[in-house]
């Protein structure tokens, strides 16, 4: 599986092939370190162990650093992908050239958190009549029974926390991939903030 950690840095539209203007998600990649392989001998498995974003002198804790090469600085942000379709020794540096002739990717991130939220946006409720005294707008209405067992059961769609979750968006097609300054452009949505960490992978479903 090919795959490396990016960040999301917004939308803009470009003009594709044929000349058609297109909305596109611009995804940055830093570069990904090559930090640690893992092989079947020696783990059971195949990986590669990929970070970004060095940390400042002294910020890194003795265990957490422990885990970096010597020559390597650590990083903030670290991943592992298993199953790497290509070959890197420790402390190569990969960027978007990773991705060239790839179609189409995955790409997984937090979605942006929206706070404690009602019914109604968060799960689509249509609410009751806003005429003639109803008095139910954008309640949940019932959640439980008045007999036995008398209590609300799991999983009832309740008010509460929204957003903020790992979301990955599948099969995103890549409009243009810009290697000289590290871009990949994909139609459609991208999960979480700008300037979010997101991990783009070549897709598993094309």
């Amino acid at each position: 599986m090919l795959g490396l950690l990016a960040k999301k840095v917004g939308m803009t539209q470009i003009f594709d092939d044929n000349g058609n203007l297109v909305p596109v998600s611009v995804i940055r990649i830093d570069p990904n370190i090559v930090i640690a392989r893992k092989t079947p001998e020696k783990d059971g498995y195949s990986a590669v162990v990929v970070g970004v974003d060095a940390l400042k002198q002294g910020k890194a804790s003795k265990p957490y650093a422990g885990q970096f090469p010597e020559g390597i600085a650590p990083k903030k942000r670290i991943k592992e992908f298993r199953d790497f379709e290509k070959e890197c020794a420790i402390g190569d540096s990969l960027g978007a050239e990773l991705f060239e002739g790839v179609r189409y990717v995955d790409v997984a991130g937090v979605s942006k958190g929206k706070g404690f939220q009602g019914v109604v946006k968060r799960w689509g409720f249509g609410g009751g009549r806003r005429t003639h005294g109803s008095k139910f707008h954008r309640e949940p209405g019932s959640t439980g029974q008045s007999t036995y067992p008398g209590r609300t059961f799991k999983n009832v769609k309740l008010p509460g926390h929204m957003g903020r979750e790992k979301t990955t968006v599948l099969s995103l097609r890549v409009i243009k991939l810009d290697v000289e300054n590290q871009l990949v452009m994909v139609c459609g949505a991208v999960p979480g903030i700008n300037k979010g960490i997101v991990v783009v992978r070549a897709a598993v479903k094309k």
